[in-house]
């Protein structure tokens, strides 16, 4: 499972130009499902997010989490951070699940957020229009598999 995770000040998604999801301070998470992923993959993921310390202190010291500062997290599946272009010009998508793994999965993640933090999200497999605010810029790479 691949987060790209962007602290931002705000963020909306939206489908066809109407509003699904938007928050204010806090994280917009795009996810990538793999085909060899688990629920422990999401509960690790998750349990980073939740607790990644990328927001500053009253030093101005990135030392709290989204959590801590009462944020939000907005959720967006997005299949092509599973894409591998190393080959060729046109990346595969080969190792991204399929959507009767990867929605279960998906709706984990989001249960599992909700538990810490409100959460909004996309729509899975729609083709959505994402704008936000990066804050920072902050911007950090998670995979449950590997380090980068």
């Amino acid at each position: 499972m691949r987060a790209v995770v962007q602290r931002c000040s705000q963020a909306k998604v939206e489908i066809d130009g109407k509003p699904v999801g938007s928050i204010a301070h806090g994280l917009c998470v795009l996810l990538g499902i793999d085909v060899e992923d688990t629920e422990a993959d999401a509960t690790y993921l998750c349990e980073k997010l939740i607790g990644l310390r990328i927001f500053d202190d009253e030093n101005g010291v990135p030392n709290r989490s989204v959590a801590d500062v009462g944020g939000r997290i907005l959720l967006i599946s997005q299949f092509t951070l599973m894409g591998d272009a190393r080959k060729g010009r046109r990346p595969s998508y080969i190792a991204a699940a399929r959507p009767e793994t990867a929605v279960p999965l998906y709706e984990h993640c989001i249960a599992l957020l909700k538990q810490s933090v409100p959460v909004e999200t996309g729509v899975f497999g729609a083709d959505m229009q994402v704008t936000l605010t990066n804050d920072g810029p902050f911007t950090i790479l998670l995979d449950s598999r590997r380090t980068f």
